[in-house]
């Protein structure tokens, strides 16, 4: 079971990027850790924005997203979005888990 763990830890810390000096995980990363459609995510957000204060969460800029897409090639289908992606930080992760209450959604 530690060894499951440890992969888990990993896969994580690969989803963790520096932005604007926070360390923070894009949108897209959360809902599948989650297993929601990203819109879903935003939506619960939006819904929710006052428990959502800048220091938890924040758009990227376009600057910020090519950067991103360039340096991540798990986050290569972000390229031609026109949307910018959220970030959130340690505490913003924290705060989608009380908002977040749907369950899975199977694909």
């Amino acid at each position: 079971m530690k060894d499951i763990e440890k992969i888990a830890n990993e896969n994580i810390k690969n989803l963790i990027h520096t932005i604007r000096d926070k360390q923070v995980i894009v949108d897209s990363d959360i809902a599948k850790l989650y297993e929601i459609p990203t819109k879903a995510l935003n939506q619960a957000v939006k819904r929710n924005s006052e428990r959502f204060p800048e220091d938890f969460m924040f758009q990227l800029n376009t600057t910020e997203k090519d950067e991103l897409v360039t340096n991540c090639d798990h986050l290569s289908n972000l390229k031609f979005s026109p949307q910018l992606p959220y970030a959130f930080t340690e505490q913003g992760v924290a705060m989608l888990s009380g908002v977040l209450r749907s369950k899975r959604v199977d694909k």
